[in-house]
């Protein structure tokens, strides 16, 4: 168990953001077969064949297994801090390529050290000369051959999980943030609680610095991020992920068109008219007259979010989508 120790100041420190180099590593993991496809099966089965193809070209892919995403420790040099919420893969991409080649291999050393033994080949190419720039490219190729060609769709989902999250911190403080959070994640009185799979017991403060949100669309369970070289952070599945939403109810579909369905579906998570458009690949004028067609009739309602508008089912939509009407 990892406990968090807050004070009232941490609440305003805290912040929000999206890493793309972080989830690149984490859609490695589901495509290799590490983890769980989840709500992306039809993605994963569309993209594993060229992934292997990379794999197959990129050797450093499957390195990479022995110092990424294992119980325990893992290297932090390949994903640095993010700084924000639309921060491009290229800039990321260039902070991880400037981590001194000495502290590369230390992280490594450091993992391995704790690890069964791996291949000769692993072991020398993790701590060649040159492994910054191999894993870097690596990583370049894999978010420009495979991840980037969903990222806009990635990023709605994201982007509409910390617009959610946020105000319920801002309003209404950890409580209402860590609610629905994952069931790993427990708030008490003054102190997160987090039951890791690794089954370390540690205790921390935040000390007013706050802590980094960061949302992933691939991962499943929370990861916490609690060194000193890194923000205090934690790594937690974003609400609403399927990339590829399972079809609108036959039913409804035919009562008020598939498009609006489909919007009503992808509402059990609220979201702006922009994240709607990325989610269902539209225009943002043909997502917004859907929008007004459907909170014309009731169906759903929005609530203005800093300068956008954040559109959520009414009760009457809830139940249309339940399939409560005759």
């Amino acid at each position: 168990m990892f406990t968090i120790e807050v004070t009232p100041q941490d609440v305003a420190a805290s912040r929000f953001a999206i890493s793309p180099l972080i989830e690149t590593m984490h859609a490695q993991w589901v495509l290799a077969g590490r983890v769980a496809a989840g709500p992306h099966r039809r993605w994963v089965e569309r993209w594993r064949g060229p992934y292997l193809e990379l794999e197959r070209a990129w050797p450093a892919l499957r390195a990479t297994a022995a110092i990424t995403g294992n119980r325990g420790d893992n290297v932090d040099f390949v994903a640095p801090p993010p700084a924000g919420m639309s921060v491009p893969f290229e800039t990321e991409l260039a902070a991880m390529r400037t981590t001194p080649v000495a502290q590369a291999h230390a992280e490594i050393t450091a993992v391995l050290a704790g690890r069964p033994p791996v291949p000769a080949w692993v072991r020398e190419l993790l701590l060649g000369p040159d492994v910054v720039r191999v894993l870097a490219d690596a990583f370049g190729t894999l978010w420009r051959e495979i991840v980037s060609h969903a990222w806009p769709r990635f990023h709605a989902a994201l982007e509409r999980d910390v617009i959610q999250r946020a105000g319920r911190l801002a309003t209404y403080g950890w409580a209402a943030a860590l609610g629905d959070l994952s069931s790993q994640v427990r708030w008490r009185e003054g102190r997160i609680e987090i039951a890791m799979r690794s089954g370390a017991d540690e205790r921390h403060r935040l000390g007013g610095r706050g802590l980094l949100f960061l949302p992933s669309v691939f991962t499943g369970n929370v990861g916490a991020y609690l060194e000193e070289a890194w923000p205090y952070a934690l790594i937690y599945p974003a609400r609403g992920v399927a990339v590829e939403p399972p079809p609108a109810d036959a039913g409804l579909a035919a009562l008020i068109g598939r498009t609006r369905a489909r919007i009503l579906a992808e509402l059990a998570v609220p979201a702006t008219t922009t994240h709607l458009a990325a989610l269902l690949e539209q225009s943002v004028g043909t997502t917004g007259g859907h929008l007004a067609a459907l909170r014309g009739t009731g169906l759903v309602t929005g609530t203005r979010s800093g300068r956008s508008v954040l559109y959520t089912r009414t009760p009457l939509g809830d139940a249309l989508v339940a399939g409560s009407l005759s």
